[in-house]
């Protein structure tokens, strides 16, 4: 029979469609979330019987005992732990309340019952890594007789062009084990899983970008000439031969810096000479100065440019991901940047179950 797995915090699927395309016999049996707007989108491209808008800290555990869940998947709320958010507050904000709920009050309620789940895997930012939620959450889920691997992952390491480091918790309920580890490296955050390789080079973005011309890509995402003029120089910018992007956040084109790269579909020009005649006819008064930088073609990625990236679609697959028609353009990029990459976690996915007699 295949193990049975709860997503909270399922966002658009990222947890989901990464367990579907694991080598785990598991099926997904409810995913819980309260953004609205999310579980459209999660509704119109899964089951929508799975998908539940509720506030996790109001479950409870006798709301989880019918779905004798084996698994559970996590990516709770990152902005209490952000570098982004300089307000950060850790356990302190009211946006971590769920979490700490989930594993100071249902697992133990679970578990006094022989009922909690075997195997968990919680994703979040880099920075969550020396938070004061890090450190409770690995001495409960011990205390609680999990075993205990952390990660920290980007996907670069693993051939796709994104440097998002992520902070990964796997946990198995003892006496299962974790392969390649031994209890001295438990207390140890790892930079590769073992048994796996993690230095595949980097497909360029040639591969991930919508097949369109230059004049093709609609006006929407193209930069504003008020931000290219007064912010241009900040952004981060790469080339369709790149190898590389930055982290791409929640607040992609509405923010200029670590917000995410743009694209310069011109690859003919020195970008670093063409700013500099922009940035001179500028400090001249030259009230279009910005045409200048026309010829360096530099939109934003389309979403579903990054949805490739974030391995939603595969570059070669013919399957798309689908985003309800009322779901704005804003929305779309917001939902992205809260999600995970669906390739690292598939494979963190398989080395949690690495051994166990679940795997095909």
């Amino acid at each position: 029979m295949p193990v049975r797995a709860i997503e909270f915090y399922s966002g658009i699927g990222g947890l989901h469609l990464a367990l579907r395309r694991s080598r785990v016999a598991c099926s997904l049996v409810k995913a819980f979330d309260w953004d609205q707007t999310a579980c459209q989108v999660y509704a119109a491209n899964y089951d929508a019987k799975l998908i539940i808008r509720r506030d996790i800290s109001t479950l409870s555990a006798v709301d989880l005992l019918y779905l004798h869940a084996d698994v559970w998947l996590l990516s709770p709320p990152c902005q209490p732990y952000t570098i982004l958010n300089t307000a950060a507050r850790g356990e302190a904000d009211p946006r971590a309340k769920s979490f700490l709920h989930l594993i100071n009050h249902v697992l133990p309620d679970l578990t006094a019952q022989d009922l909690q789940p075997r195997y968990i895997l919680i994703e979040n930012v880099a920075s969550f890594q020396d938070s004061m939620t890090r450190r409770h959450l690995v001495d409960s889920l011990q205390r609680l007789g999990y075993v205990v691997a952390e990660f920290l992952l980007t996907p670069i390491q693993f051939g796709i062009p994104n440097s998002r480091l992520r902070y990964y918790l796997l946990a198995k309920l003892s006496p299962l084990r974790f392969s390649g580890l031994q209890e001295s490296h438990f207390d140890r955050v790892h930079e590769t899983i073992p048994g796996t390789a993690s230095d595949i080079p980097a497909h360029s973005l040639h591969e991930y970008l919508d097949p369109a011309h230059e004049d093709e890509i609609p006006i929407r995402h193209k930069i504003h000439d008020r931000v290219l003029s007064k912010w241009g120089r900040l952004f981060d910018i790469v080339l369709p031969s790149s190898q590389r992007t930055c982290c791409f956040t929640r607040g992609y084109t509405q923010l200029v810096e670590r917000a995410g790269s743009i694209l310069q579909a011109n690859e003919d020009l020195d970008t670093t000479e063409v700013f500099d005649r922009f940035l001179e006819a500028q400090s001249r008064g030259a009230e279009d100065a910005v045409r200048i930088l026309d010829q360096l073609h530099l939109r934003y990625f389309t979403p579903s440019e990054l949805l490739k990236i974030f391995r939603f679609e595969e570059p070669e697959s013919n399957q798309e991901f689908l985003w309800p028609p009322n779901i704005s353009l804003k929305s779309q990029y917001r939902l992205i940047g809260n999600s995970v990459n669906v390739e690292v976690v598939r494979r963190l996915i398989d080395y949690l179950f690495d051994g166990d007699e679940f795997t095909t």
